[in-house]
């Protein structure tokens, strides 16, 4: 029986990887942690009676321990709380899910405790990727990517010889706002933005789709996982979302992996790799009523947002925290309605033009850098506003 905790049990990959362990009996939870969802939480604690449980935030966890006080799960706060999980002894898996750089911590304790990771938390990899791949490779543990585009590129090196490997090509979406110009930008608001036109996701991510910002954190996450230039990473725009990422080999010869956008079906290859289980719900790809899949090229200059990402993976070292940072900060204000739709890539680009590099920040140093980066886009939309 393979055991695993869940950091982020509660949003869209959380709940979705516990609906694949409910189709599994091989598969056993021992511990979930969250941010704040203890309604959902307390249902999920009572289904599968893991060991420890972890309300990041104090007060619900207060509520939290009274509402479960029947059962012998034990209840943790805090980032302590997210670490004891991290590391909960019986787990061989860490299902790391959680929305922002709050992943980092858990994530490098995990590893050096010696658990495999099932990432889907990008954050992790673009901010601190040169603290995590050569940890992952010193503790001799599995880092499996959970994102479909990560999984796609996973599945089209695996049996390859992936220094033949030319170049990567990510495919996206182009999101809800695909073929607008800036001009048709400005007035859109959260609503719109959250309409993804292919896939069911949490609202930072669906956000981050809107922006491309989303395939910016992608390109830098695939640089680290793949060992791959960022030059070598091209975006292409793919709206059917059904070729989830493609490599293209050195001789021309291109593998791609291709399904329905079900996010199941990579959070279950991660969980069981290397074998494959049947996915016992969801649909399968219908070439007939399908017909056609076409490609389009990004629009860099209506999608800034990519280009930073670019800009920021080539300097390096702590400018895609910053460009992280910013981001996460500007669409959490986009969400309360407080900014406009094209304030998110413009607070990305005014961060990154202010900071001053580390070349090779430590975790402090990247954390320390998330504040001061939190701290400049408040104060500069405070200015403007």
């Amino acid at each position: 029986m393979k055991k695993i905790g869940i950091l982020g049990s509660t949003g869209s990959i959380g709940t979705q990887t516990l609906d694949i362990v409910r189709e599994n009996q091989e598969l056993k939870v021992t511990a979930l942690a969250v941010d704040s969802n203890i309604e959902l939480l307390e249902r999920q604690v009572r289904e599968f009676l893991p060991n420890l449980v972890c309300v990041y935030r104090e007060e619900k966890a207060i509520q939290f321990r009274d509402r479960i006080k029947d059962l012998p799960v034990k209840v943790v706060t805090g980032m302590e709380g997210l670490i004891a999980c991290a590391t909960e002894s019986e787990a061989d898996t860490q299902v790391t899910a959680m929305v922002g750089m709050i992943g980092i911590q858990p994530t490098i304790e995990a590893i050096h405790a010696g658990k495999n990771i099932a990432l889907a938390n990008k954050e992790t990899l673009v901010t601190a990727g040169h603290i995590i791949m050569p940890l992952v490779k010193e503790k001799g543990v599995t880092l499996l990517p959970v994102d479909s585009e990560h999984s796609a590129i996973f599945q089209s090196l695996n049996g390859e010889d992936k220094k033949k490997a030319h170049k990567i090509l990510l495919t996206a979406s182009g999101g809800p706002f695909r073929g607008m110009k800036l001009s048709e930008l400005h007035d859109k608001q959260p609503k719109d933005a959250l309409k993804h036109p292919n896939w069911a996701m949490g609202q930072k991510i669906t956000i981050d789709s809107a922006t491309m910002v989303n395939k910016g954190l992608e390109v830098m996450e695939a640089a680290w996982l793949f060992d791959m230039s960022l030059d070598a990473i091209q975006v292409v725009v793919h709206p059917q979302s059904i070729i989830h990422s493609m490599v293209e080999y050195v001789d021309g010869s291109i593998i791609a992996q291709l399904g329905v956008p079900d996010m199941k079906l990579p959070i279950q290859y991660a969980l069981f790799y290397p074998t494959r289980k049947p996915l016992l719900q969801g649909e399968r790809v219908d070439f007939f009523k399908l017909r056609q899949l076409t490609f389009e090229a990004p629009d860099l200059d209506t999608f800034f947002g990519l280009r930073l990402a670019y800009e920021a993976g080539h300097l390096g070292g702590s400018m895609p925290t910053v460009y992280n940072a910013a981001n996460e900060w500007a669409v959490a204000e986009f969400l309360k309605g407080h900014i406009e739709f094209l304030m998110i890539p413009t607070l990305i680009e005014k961060a990154m033009q202010q900071h001053k590099l580390i070349n090779n920040p430590s975790l402090k140093e990247i954390l320390n850098t998330e504040q001061e980066t939190y701290d400049f886009v408040r104060g500069f939309t405070e200015s403007v506003l």
